[in-house]
């Protein structure tokens, strides 16, 4: 009988050959640093109808050994990775997106910190590329952190909590839950990340880049919808499990500070969702936020001096603005 696998690095993957085609020949790459037999590669098809299948067979034919599951229907995203993550034989395992890809030497050290088996979850730090991810690399910096408190780990990774490639999680602290719980809301393996992190002493968060994500390659959702109202739900079920009130206001803090300006803007730009529901999920979740929008819905000005009294932060306008000016004045901001 084979030894069981560390980890599982698992693909859920769906008509997009091309890009699976290099992050299938990445790994093969990076395998080469690694014991055999430690890693278990996972391929789930979710019935596509490209060449994913017959790139899977070339990787195959010259000795890759690769798991594939095909999926008779398309049962969607969210349950292709629940099922990933059930099907997997590893302690470990890091759903990785079939678009993203392991920096050179990152899997070899990722081994090394998975060989103590103390972590709940280990989190990689991320860019995102267009054309080539190794040109494209930010640098070498940064250093691994390991966190005790799991509500201050969750804060410091902050987004990355909702990158399935970013974060591996132990799935042997997870034996009594069901991967599927949260299938829907786009944000199917959060509650993996947080009961992992709840339930092991320590995390650990590489603020080095090793991992390369191709950018804007996903959609297909309302931000505001799943950002802000879903993920704030998820969030808020895990009070009862340990995580605090304080690091949940903390990270959705982060969120809105550093994090939403862009995909606000990006939505506002596509025309995408519907502002008028969007607004009152903001209400709702960011309550600080009230006042501001009651300001702006009655085209009062607001300046400098106005924000600062009030306590708002620059990045709270700006990221609210972003939203809610007319396209055409986008620019000013």
């Amino acid at each position: 009988m084979l030894p069981r696998p560390l980890l599982t690095i698992a693909i859920p993957t769906y008509n997009r050959a091309t890009y699976l085609r290099l992050t299938l020949a990445q790994l093969q790459s990076e395998l080469v640093t690694c014991e055999l037999g430690s890693i278990e590669i996972l391929v789930s098809d979710n019935a596509s109808s490209d060449d994913t299948a017959q790139v899977v067979e070339e990787f195959q034919s010259v000795g890759f050994a690769i798991r594939y599951l095909l999926n008779q229907s398309n049962i969607g995203s969210d349950a292709n990775i629940a099922e990933c993550f059930g099907a997997a034989k590893g302690s470990y395992v890091v759903i990785l997106g079939d678009d993203d890809l392991f920096c050179d030497g990152s899997l070899q050290w990722l081994m090394a910190v998975l060989k103590t088996r103390q972590h709940g979850v280990v989190c990689m730090r991320a860019y995102g590329f267009d054309n080539d991810f190794m040109e494209e690399h930010p640098g070498d910096f940064g250093s691994d952190k390991t966190y005790s408190n799991a509500g201050e780990f969750v804060v410091a990774i902050g987004p990355l909590v909702t990158l399935i490639s970013a974060c591996v999680i132990n799935k042997d602290c997870l034996s009594d839950v069901d991967a599927r719980v949260y299938c829907g809301t786009n944000l199917v393996q959060v509650h993996l990340v947080l009961l992992a992190a709840l339930r092991k002493k320590t995390n650990l968060y590489s603020e080095r880049y090793r991992l390369a994500c191709k950018r804007n390659n996903s959609g297909g959702y309302d931000y505001v919808q799943v950002f802000v109202e879903q993920l704030g739900e998820i969030l808020d079920a895990y009070e009862v499990c340990g995580l605090s009130r304080k690091s949940i206001v903390a990270f959705e803090n982060r969120m809105l500070l550093g994090h939403m300006s862009f995909y606000l803007w990006r939505q506002r730009v596509s025309r995408s969702g519907d502002q008028f529901i969007n607004r009152s999920r903001l209400r709702a979740r960011y309550k600080k936020l009230s006042s501001l929008m009651d300001f702006i819905d009655a085209d009062c000005g607001i300046t400098p001096f106005d924000s600062y009294r009030l306590g708002w932060s620059r990045h709270i306008v700006r990221s609210y603005l972003l939203w809610r000016v007319p396209t055409r004045y986008l620019f000013l901001i």
